[in-house]
């Protein structure tokens, strides 16, 4: 499994770490649950890490160095590509293993990949996690917009891999309008959640857990990065004449040089925000289930997401979701029953919708009820079992792992 621009066992909330980090992380350890044995490589971004992590059972984490072992933006990661599949190869004769299959996360990834089944002869898989013709299609200023680099190398990526998974039938869908995409070669695997670790809790108790004041409460979780529409969700706020307590989870790790969150800040003090807005920084996912739970609402403002697992944690959390009517988060979220979907962008509509879940005691209690059912259907282990799936199509002999599952 290739993860190269970001280790899975990374700390979430920064630029380049988020959904994508726990979804390797989590299917590769199910999977090795299952009885697979999975290497994910990563390209090393700290000398001092070990080579090799034991992730699981039959899961190992291998970083290899491809260029500085520091962080580097994705443009020049793309210029070590070359590096890191030499390094891979090297590891991989120096271990004496054969890799049946490749199975790649993200554009950067993929391009290695392709590069490896040319050496190797094994079938590829490749799941996007976000498209560059989308972001670019929702940008607000050309420093938003992806490059034409990306774009191509998805377009080369999607007309030769054996296998394309697409979170939703909405991203297979932009697979094919935006990149002439064979939608029988696209296999549609949703996103899953630990429903192990995101449970639900009394919303009184989560407060006292943490801290925070008996009052309405809203929670953003993600990345602060304009695609993700914080400044929208600031202008909704100041827009409430009673102004619940606003939480912003995220970011801080690899993000103190990032314009944006300083923007955010500037915003808040603009806005009369500075009692109402609190920067938290990333969160362990332990304690993260608890500001869920404590949660009058989570609120997901993108202008897209290609799935939106925060909106599944939430839910799992019995905490209503208020988010974008875009992308994955369409069918991630139900409308009017485990939360609401807003035009993206519309501070105005989003004001509307937070004044009416937190109005009412009764509809919030219905949407949460909705919201824990409806994210049981996500489970990792369901996940795991529909890639195994995929697998099986290339190697037969992954099917032998499918009645270990625990999908049930």
């Amino acid at each position: 499994m290739l993860s190269v621009h970001t280790c899975p066992l990374a700390a979430l909330g920064g630029k380049e770490t988020g959904g994508m980090n726990v979804y390797v992380r989590e299917v590769s350890r199910e999977l090795g649950r299952m009885g697979l044995d999975v290497d994910v490589f990563t390209r090393s971004q700290n000398p001092a890490i070990e080579r090799v992590v034991q992730l699981a059972p039959g899961v190992r984490v291998v970083h290899l160095p491809a260029g500085p072992e520091a962080p580097m933006p994705r443009e020049d990661i793309y210029r070590h590509l070359d590096e890191f599949v030499s390094a891979l190869d090297l590891w991989r004769l120096g271990d004496g293993v054969e890799y049946d299959l490749i199975h790649c996360h993200y554009w950067l990834s993929g391009v290695a990949g392709l590069r490896l089944r040319t050496r190797w002869g094994s079938p590829l898989l490749q799941m996007f996690h976000t498209l560059g013709q989308m972001k670019n299609s929702v940008a607000r200023t050309a420093d938003e917009l992806e490059p034409e680099l990306r774009i191509a190398a998805e377009g080369r990526i999607i007309a030769a891999a054996d296998r394309i998974i697409a979170a939703n039938a909405v991203e297979r869908e932009h697979l094919a309008a935006y990149y002439g995409a064979d939608r029988d070669r696209v296999a549609v695997i949703p996103c899953g959640v630990d429903t192990e670790l995101f449970t639900p809790a009394a919303p009184a108790a989560a407060k006292a857990r943490l801290g925070l004041p008996e009052a309405p409460l809203l929670v953003y979780v993600g990345r602060l990065a304009p695609i993700k529409g914080l400044e929208t969700l600031l202008e909704s706020l100041a827009r409430l004449p009673a102004r619940p307590l606003l939480l912003i989870i995220g970011g801080d790790q690899d993000e103190p040089q990032n314009g944006h969150v300083a923007h955010l800040r500037r915003r808040v003090a603009t806005l009369d925000l500075a009692d109402s807005v609190r920067f938290l920084g990333a969160q362990p996912q332990e304690r993260l289930r608890l500001f869920y739970a404590a949660s009058d609402a989570t609120v997901m403002p993108s202008y897209y997401e290609s799935f939106g697992m925060v909106a599944l944690e939430a839910m799992a959390c019995g905490s209503p979701v208020i988010a974008s009517n875009v992308g994955g988060l369409t069918t991630t979220v139900r409308d009017g029953v485990t939360g609401f979907l807003v035009p993206d962008g519309d501070a105005d509509a989003f004001a509307g919708t937070i004044a009416r879940v937190l109005a009412d005691a009764d509809l919030r209690w219905r949407l949460g009820r909705e919201a824990v059912r409806w994210a049981s259907r996500y489970r990792w282990p369901c996940v795991a079992e529909a890639i195994c799936r995929e697998y099986a199509r290339f190697v037969p002999e992954a099917s032998e792992h499918l009645p270990a599952a625990r999908c049930t």
